[in-house]
């Protein structure tokens, strides 16, 4: 399906406002899972737009910036995961992995930019000791337009203006090839998940893996949402638990602390 004006124009500006909050990090916009949703919408498929959405943010959920390391960037993957599903008609696995190369787009933005905003350290050092914090104010602005702009662009390129290009490319590609990317885009859930699991699994919680895992096989049940609520509450409970622990050590230690100083 063609790709209007309007619609490159809309999601530029989505992306724009994404690419703005990935240097805040305030809401967590630009994961694949919201931009693919608002992706959705403006095409006028907000059912294929979770659908890519979901197995993006899975592919991607991963995936950290670890010193100087910058993995494929999740905003243009969740972006174009949805565009090219909806411009070439294949299914999400599929565009998953063709957007794997759009990812990398989204990477290369990121180190050139971060390479860029080492000319104005100076700059920002003489206003910090000079204490103006207007001028430091000023030019963190004028970098997150930059990059955010570059963003933007670039994703009005890609969905719009090489639109044709891009699916000509894509229509070419032999049977074979176009399965192989099917079944990487099939894996690449997978991968993410267990690169996740390996940040965040611990022995405390392998039991809570476990529970959901035998919950899933034993119930066969086709939509994750129940283990998910089950999840919630756990944590809610835990969280909750923590909370009193943690005002009785306090109510403890102020005691210990009040009794040694009628003392003294």
């Amino acid at each position: 399906m063609q790709i209007t004006l309007i619609q490159g124009l809309l999601i530029a500006l989505v992306v724009f406002i994404c690419a703005m909050d990935k240097h805040m990090e305030t809401f967590m916009w630009f994961r694949p899972l919201v931009v693919a949703f608002f992706t959705g919408i403006i095409l006028g498929d907000v059912k294929l737009g979770l659908e890519a959405g979901a197995v993006a943010e899975l592919s991607y959920l991963g995936l950290l910036t670890v010193g100087g390391t910058v993995p494929p960037d999740p905003l243009f993957a969740g972006l174009m995961t949805t565009v090219l599903a909806h411009t070439t008609g294949c299914d999400v696995a599929t565009a998953l992995g063709l957007a794997v190369p759009f990812a990398l787009i989204g990477q290369w933005i990121g180190t050139a930019t971060n390479t860029f905003y080492a000319g104005f350290l100076p700059a920002v050092d003489k206003a910090a000791a000079a204490g103006d914090e207007k001028k430091i104010a000023r030019i963190m602005y004028y970098a997150w337009f930059l990059y955010s702009g570059l963003f933007a662009l670039a994703a009005f390129l890609s969905v719009y203006a090489f639109q044709g290009g891009i699916r000509m490319f894509v229509e070419s590609f032999p049977e074979w090839l176009v399965h192989g990317f099917e079944v990487a885009g099939g894996l690449m859930p997978a991968v993410g998940l267990a690169l996740l699991l390996v940040v965040m699994l611990k022995k405390e919680n392998a039991a809570y893996l476990l529970a959901g895992f035998a919950i899933m096989i034993i119930c066969n049940c086709a939509n994750i949402l129940p283990v998910a609520i089950i999840a919630g509450c756990i944590a809610f409970v835990g969280f909750n638990r923590d909370v009193e622990m943690n005002k009785q050590t306090g109510t403890s230690t102020e005691k210990e602390e009040g009794d040694y100083e009628d003392g003294i």
